[in-house]
């Protein structure tokens, strides 16, 4: 009997091992992240067909044995907690691995299951493992990534007289052991074509032929899901046969045709298209300082609003930025790295497959609760080489980042540099040559260079009547004269300059407030002396007729800075206004206008608020006030702060007093002559929907920025 039972117990322990062998999940193991060798990196598990990481919780040298093994390496050196080789993205697949170091896989070790983990990726864990390679393993070449095997990886032009660019056609190249040698055409898909396509700017492929070559080509396929950013992490596929006359299978190479963004689409006058605006999109880019960059935004129910970002990732990133015309994702930004956000958090936890047409179409929690713009998502795309920066430079200043403004251009057959006339310039030009020259934003407009001694060289001006809308991604597309220049200062001293800057300010009106605070009030003349002087009132208010009333449109207004650098004023203290009346410095003399204008957009009353003190009111939790008006101190609005201006003071107003009753629309616009760089002019103006009756007045559908419904879009959907 005892003997039956424990041969029972013996039966049944082998039925359980035998199924717990076969129900063993599949899966794949790679080594990835920043700064690593071949052998070494963030271990990461492809199971059910999606990349995730382990978790260094109850990790060992027993397990990194095991792993390294798996890879194909004799063993494991050591072992990295804490995302030494940097964070991964989606799915953390295993936690509490615990192996005994004889398993043949990771997946034999006990964990708490296939995608049961309480782990950030702030604790991937990572593996170093002996360099030497066990011989004949089958993972020595299938687990590699092109990035452990190759050098460098380019599009190759397929005729070197084709001028045009960007370079959308050309032959896939990999420069392996100082070699240049093409990829066989033998199992390349569309899909590794979409990859390489989207690492140079390109938001989609096409059908390509093939170009018959005798050439050396590169010993193995490749093998990319759609999704990477870059071909290099793409995996290596089978080693190809070569035949005798170096040719593969058909003896043809891979020939990549890219389909470039509507703004960077070839012509064979320009070599690119005018400035494009695309129209009525549901996504768009702020904040950022170079093309194909910025916090992401999208539209709902007619508002705009930014992306949370948690579980944020390049797989998202990338949708993003095909979505808006560039290539795959260079990197998915965290924690508002390109400035907050005003107004809603639309989305939060996205999560894409990465084949979407757009980031709306993917899944994302509707519920943002806890999420505040200190979690703003953003993205830097790849973009097409267009060549801007070869075009144009900064001559004679003391660092990179300035000086004068020197074009590369055609004359008589010839090319040569010259000067830009500084007739008109401003901070709107300078910000796109800062932006063309990569350089980030521009922190100041000169229409006078004589303390930087530029080439003499290119002191004649070859360009003037620039007016740019800051659209542009480079000065040429720009409005300007033709071949007839017309300067009367000429070049030289008088040249146009600038100085850049990686950040800058961001200020943003609260729409809300005003729509709160609105209301009127008569007012007697004799209350508003000190209010004329400073020309706050319509050109109907007499000095001297203290009998009369003026009927005021009065409101608060509360300015944010949400940029990446303090808003100060354009001139330094020695050049602010002294104003007697209300005893204190106007420092920007032209900083706000306060309108009322006719349903057609002509101007009928005006508060003419023209000037401020800045100063800092108040500021979000952890950050100090810099800035105060009292004592004669210095001025400017703090990043993460906000200053407020409320409704009971003088000149926070429009003067209607000879307004007629009807429709209207109140206008407030911020800093409205551009002399203080930011980097989004867009959000500067606040408009309102308004109607008054005569005695009463009301003010609706407060806006800021660009807020445009989408005709036909259900509500409450994307």
């Amino acid at each position: 009997m005892a003997f039956s039972s424990a041969l029972c117990i013996f039966s049944l322990l082998a039925l359980v091992q035998g199924q717990s062998e076969s129900q063993q999940p599949k899966i794949q193991l790679r080594l990835a992240g920043d700064k690593r060798k071949h052998y070494e990196g963030r271990l990461e598990v492809f199971y059910n067909n999606e990349w995730g990481t382990i978790c260094d919780d109850d990790f060992s040298i027993e397990a990194a044995h095991v792993a390294c093994r798996e890879l194909g390496y004799l063993g494991a050196v050591a072992w990295s907690p804490s995302a030494k080789f940097g964070q991964g993205e989606g799915r953390i697949w295993l936690d509490n691995v615990h192996c005994t170091g004889g398993e043949k896989s990771l997946a034999e070790c006990p964990s708490n299951g296939v995608g049961v983990s309480d782990c950030r990726h702030s604790e991937d864990v990572g593996v170093i493992c002996n360099q030497k390679r066990i011989p004949g393993h089958s993972s020595e070449l299938v687990n590699q990534t092109l990035e452990e095997r190759v050098e460098e990886i380019r599009i190759r032009p397929i005729s070197s007289h084709l001028k045009r660019i960007p370079v959308t056609e050309g032959y896939v190249e990999i420069k392996d052991r100082g070699k240049w040698r093409q990829i066989c055409d033998e199992q390349w898909t569309h899909l590794n074509s979409r990859v390489t396509c989207g690492m140079y700017g390109f938001p989609g492929e096409k059908k390509s032929l093939s170009m018959r070559k005798k050439k050396n080509y590169w010993g193995f396929s490749v093998n990319c899901t759609g999704n990477e950013a870059h071909l290099s992490s793409c995996r290596l596929g089978k080693a190809l046969e070569p035949k005798r006359n170096g040719t593969c299978g058909r003896g043809l190479p891979v020939v990549v045709s890219c389909v470039p963004g509507r703004a960077f689409a070839s012509s064979s006058s320009t070599g690119f298209r005018k400035a494009y605006r695309p129209e009525q999109p549901l996504v768009r880019l702020r904040g950022g300082a170079n093309i194909g960059e910025g916090r992401v935004e999208v539209l709902k129910n007619g508002v705009w609003g930014t992306v949370c970002d948690d579980n944020w990732n390049l797989r998202a990133a990338t949708i993003v930025c095909r979505e808006l015309g560039f290539g795959s994702a260079k990197e998915a930004l965290t924690g508002a790295k390109l400035g907050q956000g005003m107004g809603p958090v639309h989305m939060n936890e996205v999560e894409c497959s990465g084949f979407e047409k757009s980031l709306t179409d993917c899944y994302f929690n509707n519920d943002a609760l806890g999420c505040s713009h200190e979690e703003d998502a953003a993205v830097r795309c790849n973009i097409p080489a267009m060549g801007f920066q070869k075009r144009i430079r900064l001559s004679g200043g003391r660092n990179p980042y300035e000086g004068r403004v020197e074009v590369l251009t055609e004359k008589n057959g010839s090319l040569i540099w010259g000067t830009v006339c500084s007739e008109n310039w401003g901070m709107i030009e300078a910000m796109v040559v800062c932006r063309q020259l990569g350089l980030g934003f521009a922190s100041h407009a000169f229409q006078e260079t004589w303390y930087w001694a530029g080439d003499a060289s290119a002191d004649n001006v070859v360009m003037s009547g620039v007016r740019c809308s800051g659209t542009e991604m480079s000065l040429p597309q720009c409005l300007h004269h033709g071949k007839h220049i017309n300067c009367p200062r000429g070049g030289g001293r008088f040249a146009a300059g600038v100085s850049c800057s990686d950040t800058a300010p961001d200020l943003v009106l609260n729409a809300q407030l005003v729509e709160q605070t609105a209301y009127l009030e008569d007012r007697p003349m004799y209350a508003l002396e000190c209010a004329l002087e400073e020309n706050c009132l319509s050109s109907t208010a007499k000095k001297n007729d203290h009998s009369s009333y003026r009927r005021l449109l009065r409101f608060s207004s509360q300015i944010h800075n949400v940029g990446q650098s303090d808003f100060r004023p354009k001139m330094g203290h020695h050049a602010w206004t002294w104003h007697e009346c209300h005893r204190h410095y106007h420092s920007i003399e032209v900083f706000t206008h306060y309108d009322l204008l006719s349903l057609n957009g002509t101007k009928v009353a005006e508060g003419h608020k023209a000037s401020f003190c800045l100063e800092d009111t108040q500021c979000d939790e952890g950050i100090q006030k810099r800035y105060l008006c009292a004592n004669f101190g210095e001025q400017g609005i703090t990043v993460g702060c906000w200053d407020t201006y409320r409704h009971d003071i003088d000149c926070q107003w429009i003067d209607i007093t000879d307004v007629k009753p009807g429709d209207y629309i109140f206008q407030v616009v911020i800093n409205p002559n551009y002399d203080v760089a930011e980097s989004d002019y867009t959000n500067n103006f606040m408009k309102c929907k308004c109607r008054y009756d005569g005695y009463r007045i009301w003010t609706y559908h407060c806006h800021t920025g660009e807020l445009r419904i989408i005709e036909g879009l259900p509500a409450g959907t994307f």
